[in-house]
């Protein structure tokens, strides 16, 4: 097979997989490229559909389930905004669902109650629900 057909496959791959970002296709993208420099060196067709087989189950084997764990990170290693969700906050003014502020973190935030009639005195120890841009959903 041409190198170029191999080239062609790569790409189609990688495209697809940036696409649907289920890192299902990707290892066929390296398995086509492994391939393809077999091409480039003259290897017969068969070990070029060899190895491509061969590259993306070992890329199957080794990168996939790695990138499972990433998608199933624990909240201890969250970061960002997404860190905070779940922590206890300190009211520091009354928060009802137009506002006030909370301790979060060793930060002052604005916060919101998470639920409309809630009322939330300072002083109180709240969970962040949700973080919505720079404001905290706040619930006893």
């Amino acid at each position: 097979m041409s190198w170029a057909v191999w080239l062609v496959a790569a790409v189609v791959f990688a495209v697809v997989e940036m696409i649907t970002v289920t890192l299902f296709v990707a290892p066929f993208s390296a398995g086509a490229l492994a391939a393809m420099v077999v091409a480039l060196a003259g290897g017969s067709d068969v070990f070029q559909l060899v190895l491509f087989l061969g590259v993306s189950a070992a890329a199957f084997t080794v990168v996939r389930p790695i990138a499972l764990r990433h998608r199933r990170m624990p909240p201890q290693i969250r970061t960002g905004t997404a860190a905070l969700i779940g922590q206890t906050a300190v009211v520091l003014e009354e928060v009802t669902r137009d506002g006030g502020t909370v301790k979060l973190a060793g930060e002052t935030w604005s916060a919101r109650s998470y639920e409309e009639e809630q009322v939330l005195p300072a002083g109180a120890r709240v969970a962040v629900v949700e973080i919505r841009g720079a404001t905290a959903l706040v619930a006893d």
